[in-house]
């Protein structure tokens, strides 16, 4: 008797509970509920299948994450690219054509991607482009985005801005996703009022890079500085140690003609952030 009716309560366990045969989304999660909560019945449950994504996704929406700790020039120049003019490029293959088509010699001396180096490579792939100086409202009224750079917490960075809205410049960060800044404060880190402009036609601008309700919310200074500026309190001898070992090593001649490596082959860090001139 025991036998037969543990049984039953395994057949219809596992009637009620039948397993999907039809192909599932790989983000798929099953979520279940009891459609009555005052009837516990196995029978009254309500099952469906719901999508689950993890939030970094969300927050990289439309950006190329910068894939070392100071490539952000490569990484935003990639950003605007795909998102605005409708490239479909790896930062690397961004950071291919800057060497090629930019000043090699001065990117290896100072370590870093120019606006101008920018210019050269988008006029290579069949593109106008600029940098130029302008007041805030002027930076506002455009109708694309713009790669900007920024000086925060002792860094020096390039973002994309996006757009503006209610006193707050929300912009795409290859290191920390879609974030916004209040108007002064984005004024206070806008490096020489500086921006580079990609001019596409009208019928041929991308999207990727609107504004989304998603991107509608605050992230105020101390969480940017905690999750992203941490290393800014260091040793400065310590902090250049971090960067050489994310950096890329290369071989150039030395010119220095009081070393005493002079015209010999010496290894160069290359770390490839923002630097003004």
């Amino acid at each position: 008797m025991i036998e037969i009716t543990l049984g039953s309560a395994l057949i219809y366990y596992f009637a009620s509970h039948a397993l999907e045969v039809k192909p599932q989304p790989t983000d798929a999660v099953h979520y279940t509920e009891i459609a009555d909560p005052r009837e516990k019945s196995f029978g009254r449950q309500h099952r469906e299948v719901v999508s689950i994504k993890p939030a970094v996704e969300d927050q990289f929406r439309g950006i190329v994450r910068q894939a070392y700790d100071y490539s952000c020039g490569s990484a935003a120049l990639t950003t605007l690219l795909n998102g605005h003019v409708g490239t479909n490029l790896t930062e690397l293959q961004t950071m291919e054509g800057l060497l090629r088509y930019g000043e090699y010699e001065r990117i290896v001396e100072r370590r870093s991607f120019s606006l101008l180096d920018m210019k050269r490579f988008v006029t290579a792939i069949g593109f106008e482009s600029g940098g130029y100086r302008g007041e805030f409202k002027d930076l506002i009224e455009q109708t694309q985005p713009a790669i900007v750079p920024i000086s925060y917490a002792g860094f020096k960075h390039f973002v994309v801005f996006k757009a503006y809205k209610d006193g707050r410049v929300y912009v795409a960060d290859p290191a920390l996703g879609n974030i916004s800044f209040d108007e002064e404060r984005f004024k206070e880190v806008w490096e020489n009022n500086t921006l580079f402009l990609i001019n596409v036609p009208l019928g041929q601008q991308k999207s990727l890079l609107a504004l989304d309700e998603k991107d509608l919310r605050h992230v105020d200074d101390a969480t940017v500085n905690r999750f992203a500026f941490v290393d800014a309190q260091l040793n400065t001898d310590y902090v250049n140690k971090i960067a050489d070992r994310a950096s890329t090593m290369r071989l150039i001649i030395d010119k220095d003609k009081n070393s005493d490596t002079y015209n010999e082959p010496v290894r160069s860090y290359m770390r490839l952030y923002y630097k003004r001139k």
